[in-house]
């Protein structure tokens, strides 16, 4: 198998000297072997600098002082808005900054339950009896058990497009109704992820929103497991909503984004109320601050924001058509090598088309638990379990998987270590291989 990634040895070391704790030793003074990304990133020390530089220079409220410190923090906050829009192709009126994708979601999910309260501002966001709220099959749970709350609140219906034996989207009708059945006239939203967090599939998004548009859906796209892999452009793609979280893509735990389409913010309610968020106030009624501060109630994490912002310079440094390239690379050596060891089961596209860095396996006649067991005692630190996606394990048949996602830091050498590491595992559980 050939060892060449688009990133030479030299560029390689450099990238893993900007994580610092991928020098530790793990198990026994083992090398650590981090194929955990997919779970959360470890850190840039270029975004824990600006994290930290943050709280020692101008650590104040934002826009909330006249004072110089609070004109310099949220100079800073409002760059790194800046600095995320320019990543997603969008406005920075069009970036809320969240705690997480998981929040940015519900927010989302929220704002199409306004005639339950009375605030719908646009026909499009109006849920109700005989509307249809579609998703995929192949959802994390972030995506999905917000549109079924949705769903309870509004009396809706929640309809899936299924997914194909290979870790594909039925989108063709092959297990059950075709894309082409489940969006209609009554489609108000249709969600789904850019790219799988279990199997690494990449669905086709601009297919996708372009079917939801020709029936008047609006579309929400999860984008953790793609911001920090691939270009994101939102026009090109052709969504009305994108979420990421910040952690997965080497910036700092506790920040995430929303970005989504001015003119539907502006129609949606407040998700969370109180200070930061309002217009005036009085003992009778509040109005409320133009999006995006109508949705950033409270005192924002600025410095994670900041952190994040530093991630994505540094992503944009890399290039992330390089950076994918790479991490196909490492994605075509895992396949290859695993495909040797007839005794494992990929669960997902067995090849890299259409594919991103996140691999998940099942071990013949050994449960997941075990498999990871026997990777960490190597130094491998991998993810076992359902994924938040207990849904698609069921389809797939799989009870729990083992999961290596590659990333920028992750090296063949390290590939080769979990191979090997796997090579084990027959033997202790007293398996054939």
């Amino acid at each position: 198998m050939a060892s060449t990634t688009t990133f030479s040895d030299e560029e390689l070391a450099r990238i893993r000297a900007g994580f610092p704790i991928l020098s530790r030793t793990v198990r026994d003074g083992r090398p650590l072997v981090y194929l955990d990304s997919g779970a959360t990133s470890q850190r840039y020390a270029g975004a824990l600098d600006a994290e930290r530089a943050f709280s020692e220079e101008v650590n104040a409220a934002v826009h909330r002082g006249a004072h110089q410190l609070s004109e310099e923090a949220t100079d800073r906050y409002e760059g790194a808005r800046a600095t995320v829009a320019g990543f997603v192709g969008g406005a920075t009126d069009e970036v809320v900054f969240t705690k997480n994708a998981t929040e940015s979601l519900n927010l989302v999910a929220y704002g199409f339950s306004g005639s339950v309260a009375g605030e719908a501002k646009d026909p499009r966001l109006d849920l109700g009896p005989g509307d249809e709220i579609l998703i995929t099959e192949m959802e994390h749970h972030a995506n999905l058990v917000p549109w079924q709350e949705l769903a309870r609140r509004t009396g809706a219906t929640l309809r899936w497009v299924g997914v194909t034996d290979d870790g594909r989207l039925d989108l063709e009708g092959a297990h059950g109704p075709a894309l082409g059945e489940l969006l209609t006239e009554r489609t108000k939203v249709f969600a789904f992820t850019h790219v799988s967090n279990v199997l690494g599939t990449v669905n086709p998004v601009r297919r996708l929103s372009e079917a939801a548009r020709a029936v008047g859906a609006l579309t929400v796209l999860d984008a953790c497991q793609s911001a920090p892999h691939l270009a994101l452009d939102v026009a090109a793609l052709g969504v009305d909503f994108a979420a990421f979280s910040g952690h997965k893509m080497y910036g700092p735990t506790g920040v995430g984004v929303l970005w989504g389409r001015h003119e539907l913010l502006a129609a949606m309610p407040p998700f969370i109320t109180g200070g930061s968020m309002i217009e005036t106030v009085r003992m009778e009624s509040t109005t409320y601050a133009a999006p995006p501060q109508r949705f950033e109630a409270g005192s924002p994490n600025a410095a994670q924001a900041v952190g994040l912002a530093a991630a994505i310079d540094w992503l944009g440094e890399l290039g992330m058509d390089r950076l994918h390239a790479h991490e196909l690379a490492l994605t075509e050596r895992l396949l290859a090598g695993l495909a040797e060891r007839p005794w494992v089961r990929v669960v997902g596209p067995t090849d890299t088309t259409d594919r991103g860095s996140a691999v998940a396996f099942v071990v013949d006649g050994v449960h997941a638990h075990d498999v990871g067991q026997v990777l960490d005692d190597q130094g491998v630190e991998a993810r076992v379990g359902h994924h938040c996606a207990w849904p698609l394990h069921r389809r797939l048949r799989a009870t729990a998987t083992t999961r290596a996602s590659l990333a920028a830091y992750t090296t063949p050498a390290e590939v080769d270590v979990l191979l090997d590491a796997l090579d084990r595992v027959p033997a202790v559980f007293g398996v054939a291989s």
